[in-house]
């Protein structure tokens, strides 16, 4: 059996879509599939010839621009691993990233960055940048050619990629614990954008306008890689990162037919659509939310705004990124609430003594399949953890309902344990969510002498509202178990989030407890 490899997807959608525009930065040009596979060839041509061995990891320190696009394709096509990294890390930061994933070289843009160059000049990993000048240049890469005794290939045509390159290398967002570094193989790549595009069914008729960081598996897999594999078009932001004057304008003149955000996102396009509305707005097959749990009530007020299903998802950088979603609407209903139904992989729930669960018992959410990963790099006691029972365990806690829709309650280290009582901090979050007074919101556990943990919150008003703690506390009452109403209420003007958009219950916890003392 053939392997499938993520770069034989890429080459085979050049081939049978050569002239289809494939990547535009918004504004500024179009490249078609097969003029973006010329540029990746040539530049993975060049990595070989300035030295780049296969297996040796390039760390891409990029905002969202098209040299991010052409450097990552072509360090995976030259057989190395492409490890991207946030431009926003400190120098401590990327010394530990940079160190931790053994990185040979690392590249950015010619503006470069300070904080990364100070961790690679003090780790001894040599320096370059990459730019495309315009669309009808090669790319320039700041890296001279090696003296090696002739074994460079003069062509493209002799790297021969193979499903068991490691081609990405990626850490964990660390919620609970510090990050671990994830390597992903060419196989485990073509898995998940093979399954993206069936479950959303993508063609070269899609198009979509990128809102997440592209150092991210969500923004990288779901809204990068499956639509170039599919032959269909990306659009980068001018900005190089998401605005939300930007976004509905960039949907509208590249004809977008769909697009992938966390919920943080998603209520920032909502809230611009009450203060600021549009005058056409694009007619989309879908909106896909991932990353983090989706409130019904945001799900339902999105679909009303923007007419078009949302179709939530569930996923994580140990599987590539996808592991189940709603489906689109000719393939069955999709429930709020739920992150829907496994995707060309196996799920099961387990309880602590790996016992398969029947449905709507709760337990460990635990999957197997091609898309993921082998195990953490260097980090035996992690792997022992994770990979128990033949299965790879999510660390997340959930149950599948009577149709075969999975439905999240929680990280397990998340739930809120109050007198032995287990607490799920998204049922919690959904209820604050649903008051019309609420932008955003998160619940989280305290410590408390009387009952281990109490569950406190932080509230973002919506814009001019007066709300106060007694008006949240009197909702929830409405609407929760007693044991579940909050004990006190935050308000801020900003919650504390990863790179990626996701909330960070112990982070925010950590904040306000401070705050408080």
């Amino acid at each position: 059996m053939v392997v499938p490899t993520l770069t034989g997807l890429l080459k085979g959608a050049a081939a049978d879509f050569p002239d289809r525009r494939a990547l535009s930065v918004s504004g500024h040009f179009d490249l078609s599939h097969a003029h973006l596979q010329r540029l990746v060839d040539s530049a993975a041509l060049k990595l070989a010839a300035g030295g780049v061995k296969p297996g040796d990891v390039v760390a891409l320190v990029f905002p969202n621009t098209v040299e991010f696009v052409i450097m990552f394709l072509a360090v995976i096509r030259a057989r190395a691993t492409a490890a991207p990294l946030n431009a926003a890390y400190t120098a401590e930061e990327f010394e530990f990233y940079l160190s931790d994933s053994d990185s040979k070289l690392l590249v950015t843009s010619i503006e470069g960055n300070g904080p990364a160059e100070t961790a690679a000049s003090k780790l001894k990993i040599q320096h370059v940048t990459a730019a495309l000048p315009d669309a009808s240049a090669e790319l320039i890469l700041s890296l001279t050619q090696s003296n090696s005794n002739g074994s460079v290939s003069d062509s493209v045509g002799e790297i021969v990629n193979d499903g068991s390159d490691v081609a990405l290398f990626l850490h964990t967002s660390g919620t609970t614990s510090r990050p671990k570094g994830v390597p992903l193989t060419q196989f485990n790549l073509a898995s998940s954008v093979n399954n993206i595009k069936s479950v959303y069914k993508l063609t070269e008729s899609d198009s979509t306008v990128i809102v997440l960081p592209l150092f991210h598996v969500h923004g990288l897999m779901a809204g990068l890689l499956s639509s170039l594999a599919a032959g269909a078009a990306v659009t980068l932001p001018a900005a190089g990162r998401f605005s939300a004057s930007a976004f509905w304008p960039d949907m509208v003149q590249y004809n977008a037919t769909w697009y992938t955000a966390v919920p943080t996102i998603h209520q920032i396009i909502l809230d611009r659509h009450t203060t600021k509305p549009e005058a056409v707005y694009p007619n989309l097959r879908f909106i896909r939310s991932c990353s983090a749990s989706l409130a019904p009530t945001i799900l339902n007020r999105l679909e009303e705004a923007f007419g078009a299903p949302v179709l939530e998802a569930y996923a994580m950088t140990e599987a590539s990124h996808l592991m189940s979603s709603n489906p689109l609407p000719e393939n069955g209903p999709h429930k709020a609430g739920s992150v829907g139904k496994p995707v060309g992989q196996e799920m099961a729930i387990l309880d602590e003594n790996g016992v398969v669960q029947e449905a709507n018992m709760k337990g460990e959410v635990c999957l197997k399949g091609p898309n993921v990963t082998n195990g953490y790099k260097g980090n035996p006691v992690a792997n022992e953890e994770a990979f128990r029972y033949g299965w790879f365990h999510t660390g997340d806690i959930g149950f599948f309902d009577s149709d075969g829709y999975l439905h999240l309650v929680g990280r397990i280290k998340e739930l809120i344990n109050r007198g032995g009582e287990k607490i799920s901090p998204i049922e919690v979050d959904a209820v604050l969510l649903a008051h019309p007074d609420v932008a955003q919101a998160v619940s989280f556990g305290v410590p408390d002498p009387k009952y281990g943990e109490e569950i406190n919150c932080a509230i973002i008003r919506r814009e001019g509202s007066k709300i106060e703690e007694e008006d949240v506390l009197r909702f929830c009452r409405n609407n929760l178990a007693a044991f579940k109403v909050p004990k006190k209420v935050f308000f801020t003007d900003s919650l504390p989030k990863t790179a990626s958009g996701k909330i960070q219950r112990r982070i925010v916890a950590a904040h306000f407890l401070h705050q408080n003392s």
